[in-house]
């Protein structure tokens, strides 16, 4: 029982540890400008090239602790490792920023793909944790398509009209707020279609 309360705790500091130290670090180096290989990299890059491989490390632990990766995290740390190489490599960091806009159209589509064959993708992902009926899953599928597609926008909007450290704080807080208000706000479809799960 011990063992299985030890995992519980360390999963969730898996999961927004590494966000929690890049959002840290960040704030400490917000300013610096570090001079490697006589190229010049702000703060900003070398917390990016700090946090790539501790997203790996991080992930991969959980995958050791859980045994299994969902399609959404591993869809995740690669365009982790993708946007954020880019960004190191180009010492541009643009492309970084542009990580989540690529992770919502991604996850948008692919939600897409599902209602156009009829069917919720979302449901395969999360049936277990949330049983529920048919049409409540394709009503929370539309739904949180379109949330996804907006958050795309959003994350667009920002770090091309605002500042860095606007994009970091949205970034770190803003959008795990935005997705507990979306899920809290579904509570009617849940209370709806829920199916109550026999003892």
């Amino acid at each position: 029982m011990s063992d299985q309360k030890s995992k519980s705790m360390l999963k969730p500091l898996l999961e927004f540890g590494p966000v929690v130290l890049f959002f840290v670090a960040y704030l400490k180096l917000k300013d610096e400008v570090f001079q490697i290989a006589g190229t010049e990299y702000s703060g900003f890059i070398l917390v990016t090239a700090g946090f790539v491989p501790l997203m790996v490390i991080s992930t991969l632990a959980l995958w050791k602790l859980t045994g299994h990766l969902s399609k959404m995290q591993i869809a995740t740390l690669v365009l982790v490792v993708v946007f954020g190489g880019l960004s190191i490599w180009f010492n541009d960091e643009r492309f970084f920023k542009m990580k989540p806009t690529m992770i919502y159209l991604l996850f948008g589509g692919i939600l897409v793909v599902g209602l156009m064959r009829g069917q919720s993708y979302l449901k395969v992902v999360m049936e277990e944790a949330l049983p529920m009926q048919q049409e409540g899953w394709m009503i929370l599928t539309r739904r949180l398509c379109l949330f996804f597609f907006g958050l795309a926008v959003l994350n667009e909007a920002i770090w091309r009209t605002q500042s860095e450290e606007t994009w970091v704080y949205f970034k770190t807080f803003g959008l795990t707020a935005a997705m507990f208000a979306f899920f809290m706000a579904q509570s009617r479809v849940f209370q709806t279609y829920g199916i109550e799960k026999e003892e």
